[in-house]
């Protein structure tokens, strides 16, 4: 029995297109009928790799008897999150005003015009956790809708009045101290034995670890640099790291990073591919060079398509349990290598007969002295096997914001390897992105099955913006900057509030909600707010256009304000603000005609402003050759042909 979601594109969508529930899309249809038949709506928003949102379907809307309740008193809709970040950020703030705090599977229970009146997230289907069943649930609200709607009512009109003066208490606060105090705050958390920041569950956030790095090289402070280093390094022993197929899980659910919430995002991967890229760029070592490369080798081989667009994520879920397909018995080891090399393998990994989770074991290398392991081949044997027990569920839809995140990160991973896999990979997918996500200045969230989606927001904006910067950066083409500049302009034109600073979420002249969210805390992935002044640093820097100053300028002193409270949780617009107030190098390279841009690509630090002119009179060759016009610290040196220098 199929409902309104067989038609759909979303593979979250599609999961519940054949439950019992009769499950409609965002739409018109689905309030009109809500209103016509006097009848509450409930929201269920999630996303198609999320454990508890396949538990809740198949506890409660795979089950006859609770969708009856459902497809009796309301109007049911299901949400992809990664498709409608306006819906799940708007409904969120619902759900943590209501709650305390938020999560997927979301449940909203909403009138008509879309104003909610309850909300929680996971719902059992029998009284436990303190919560009451879902089937419970359901018809102490339809009970309370048809008997005293008057008090649902004005539930959602004091829910939504407080949404809306939250959002429109505007604060202005000096961005001084702010950098100083996030260091403090990392320093006050951070876990020295096992690296992280507070407990468990710890989440990567790579750009917290960026910041830091950024911090320790700009301040020359080491503290900063080893709590960056310690996590790092103890992410790639742990067990978030995929040791067999390689790439990173979405977050642990111990302090040590050995057994994660096994379900592997691209926008992790590809901030930690900065993330590593950045820190072999500060130390040399290699191992994290090579963490950065095996993480990319895992998006290539099962994230990307023929088309060149990377796909959203991989489950946690095998055979209806979470982490089958990562994990091994010590059996299946000496199986698998035979009994010496399987013994030697075992030791390494930690590989033991009573199991290091659930009686089974995660490979890892937490309490291996030494990182450098000659396993490559038995590696090779164990991913082959582990390939040809089932089948991963793959959430193939293609994100235009999550692709640009990998677009940026390959190009830098090809900044320190100079492996032009990695660039022609990241220009593959922004040509994908131009045939398939955007329509000349006009950008759209999502792609699958030949169809992309109609809306697009801010995310998608700002972080096309730094690909499409990163990608000058790493080829110097001003094809890439001018595409940089154009589509910032249009997220400018789109999406700023010009009275009250900041960028809204959503088109404010397209918004169907009763609130239009300015994101700036960042979450697992930076906040756009965040990524717009990042990309208004840059874009200023290297260009050094007037156009750009007051809206820069406008931007730090309306973020300042949103992250004086908390800063570190800011960590995106600080290392903006890092690069604003202690100018990275800045390169103008006069070229020659015959330049080899190849070479001097080689030569650039990974981190630099880099604009390159050709017949300039202000910038005029040196001895007839390329010239290199360096900027550190506020001076600027005197022009040189020796690239080298730069390194």
């Amino acid at each position: 029995m199929s409902n309104q979601l067989k038609s759909e594109t979303s593979p979250y969508l599609l999961q519940h297109a054949e439950n019992p529930v009769n499950w409609y899309p965002w739409c018109e249809e689905a309030f009109e009928k809500a209103k016509t038949e006097n009848k509450p709506i409930f929201l269920s928003i999630g996303y198609s790799t999320c454990h508890w949102c396949h538990v809740m379907a198949h506890e409660s809307f795979e089950d006859n008897k609770t969708a009856e309740i459902l497809n009796k008193y309301f109007i049911s809709i299901k949400v992809d999150r990664e498709e409608r970040p306006d819906i799940d950020s708007v409904y969120m703030s619902v759900c943590q005003a209501f709650t305390g705090s938020g999560g997927w599977p979301m449940s909203i229970f909403m009138t008509w015009d879309k104003k909610p009146f309850f909300a929680g997230t996971y719902f059992p289907p029998q009284s436990r956790y303190g919560m009451p069943s879902f089937s419970e649930l359901l018809n102490t609200i339809a009970n309370q809708w048809y008997s005293n709607k008057k008090d649902l009512l004005e539930s959602a009109e004091k829910i939504i009045k407080h949404l809306i003066n939250t959002q429109s208490d505007e604060k202005t606060q000096t961005n001084s101290g702010l950098i100083q105090r996030a260091v403090q705050i990392f320093e006050h958390t951070f876990d020295s034995t096992h690296g992280g920041f507070g407990d468990a569950p710890k989440f990567p956030t790579p750009h917290n670890l960026l910041f830091l790095m950024l911090y320790a090289k700009q301040h020359n402070n080491s503290d900063a640099l080893k709590m960056a280093e310690k996590t790092l390094l103890q992410m790639r022993k742990g067990g978030i790291f995929d040791h067999i197929g390689y790439g990173f899980s979405r977050y642990s659910t111990d302090k040590y990073y050995l057994a994660p919430h096994f379900e592997k995002m691209l926008y992790d991967n590809a901030l930690l591919i900065i993330a590593y890229s950045s820190l072999y760029s500060i130390t040399n070592n290699n191992i994290y060079l090579d963490t950065a490369e095996k993480t990319a080798e895992y998006i290539l081989n099962e994230m990307t398509s023929e088309d060149g667009g990377f796909y959203s994520a991989q489950d946690a879920d095998s055979e209806g349990v979470e982490g089958k397909y990562y994990t091994f018995s010590l059996n299946e080891i000496m199986d698998i290598l035979g009994e010496e090399t399987g013994r030697e393998f075992a030791d390494v990994f930690d590989i033991t007969e009573n199991g290091n989770f659930e009686s089974m074991n995660i490979p890892n290398l937490l309490k291996s002295s030494d990182l450098k392991t000659d396993f490559q081949e038995e590696i090779k044997k164990l991913y082959s096997y582990r390939k040809n027990r089932f089948k991963l569920h793959l959430d193939d839809k293609i994100l235009l914001s999550w692709n640009s995140m990998m677009i940026a990160a390959l190009s830098m991973l090809y900044r320190v390897t100079r492996n032009k896999k990695y660039l022609n990979a990241a220009q593959k997918s922004q040509k994908f992105i131009e045939m398939n996500l955007s329509e000349e200045l006009r950008l759209y969230t999502s792609f699958r099955d030949g169809k992309c989606s109609k809306h697009a927001f801010l995310d998608d904006y700002a972080f096309y913006v730094t690909a499409l910067t990163e990608l000058y950066n790493t080829t110097l083409d001003k094809d890439y900057l001018e595409k940089a500049e154009k589509f910032f302009a249009e997220a400018v034109k789109r999406f700023a509030d010009s009275e009250n600073g900041g960028f809204f979420l959503s088109n404010p002249n397209r918004t169907e909600l009763f609130i239009n969210p300015k994101e700036t805390y960042d979450g697992a992935i930076p906040s756009g707010n965040s990524v717009m002044t990042y990309n208004l640093v840059r874009l200023y820097q290297i260009t050094e256009k007037d156009e750009y100053k007051e809206l820069l300028e406008n931007q730090i002193t309306f973020m300042s304000a949103k992250s004086y409270e908390y800063p570190s949780g800011n960590s995106m617009f600080l290392i903006a603000l890092l690069m604003h107030e202690n100018l990275i190098p800045h390169i103008t390279i006069a070229l020659k005609e015959s330049a080899d841009l190849n070479q001097i690509r080689e030569n650039l630090p990974f981190i630099a402003n880099v604009l390159a002119v050709t017949d300039s009179i202000e910038y005029p060759l040196l001895n007839n050759q390329t010239t290199f016009y360096v900027c550190k610290n506020r001076n600027c040196l005197p022009p040189t042909n020796a690239i080298e220098t730069l390194c």
